[in-house]
């Protein structure tokens, strides 16, 4: 294990603040390894030169990114983050249970209350740095992930704009029952909602659809939805079995629907 190998996941899942470091290293003998500083461009280097970071261009400062090359590599840092977040056998059980419902039917319900159970405290208690709507779309990518049926795309460029979450069928496993979805994801914060926390865990899913901020973060949501809808479905020419879900979350807490 790379000592803050787990922080280096973390980075290089977050596509709005990528990993960047202004130069590579490019010592890695037996002596570099044992007495060079472990800092974060020492070992994002050496993770460039494994192969598993490539280079993404260079932010606003002149320094290089280093993104995720392939999906193969992107599966093993989203099994990496799903065996930190859900170590225990139970859980990756019910979450693969709760996904073969979602992949099939669209039904949200299960999964939004598994990840407000599991994901979302283990999250809350992660010095991320993350802002709540990457938090937000990480725990669903995580959650859902699964590349033997889907092909998946995380913020894909639909009408000149970017949907957060498509989970598209792969050509090959089109004959079973999957649908295609695409998630649109807004946050509120409690303090805009006007309520604590211990409210919060009181209202039931009706009550928090009809808070004003809320209701309008969806509005928001299905109005993004529908346009990417018809992009996605005039690109696919009618191949696509495609569910669109807008949810809301309060904070970290509850999802909305």
């Amino acid at each position: 294990r790379l000592p803050h190998g787990e922080a280096l996941v973390n980075a290089a899942l977050n596509p709005i603040e990528p990993l960047a470091v202004a130069q590579l290293s490019n010592r890695f003998g037996v002596q570099d390894m044992l007495t060079a500083p472990k800092d974060p461009g020492f070992l994002a280097s050496l993770l460039y030169y494994f192969g598993v970071l490539t280079l993404g261009g260079r932010d606003e400062l002149g320094a290089l990114i280093l993104t995720i090359p392939n999906l193969v590599i992107r599966k093993l840092y989203v099994e990496r983050l799903q065996e930190q977040v859900l170590p225990a056998y139970d859980d990756q059980e019910q979450r693969q249970a709760i996904c073969r419902r979602f992949y099939s039917t669209g039904d949200l319900r299960p999964l939004c209350e598994f990840l407000e159970q599991h994901y979302f405290k283990v999250f809350d208690n992660r010095d991320l740095r993350w802002s709540n709507e990457l938090v937000m779309k990480t725990a669903f990518l995580v959650t859902l992930f699964n590349d033997a049926f889907y092909i998946m795309d995380s913020e894909p460029a639909l009408a000149r704009r970017y949907a957060d979450l498509l989970l598209r069928v792969r050509p090959d496993m089109r004959q079973y029952a999957l649908l295609d979805h695409l998630l649109e994801f807004k946050v509120v914060s409690l303090k805009t909602v006007g309520l604590t926390s211990e409210t919060l865990q009181t209202k039931t899913r009706g009550e928090l659809r009809t808070l004003p901020a809320v209701a309008e973060k969806l509005q928001e949501a299905e109005q993004q939805l529908s346009v990417y809808r018809a992009t996605l479905e005039q690109e696919a020419g009618g191949m696509l079995k495609l569910r669109t879900h807008a949810v809301v979350g309060i904070g970290l807490e509850r999802l909305v629907w």
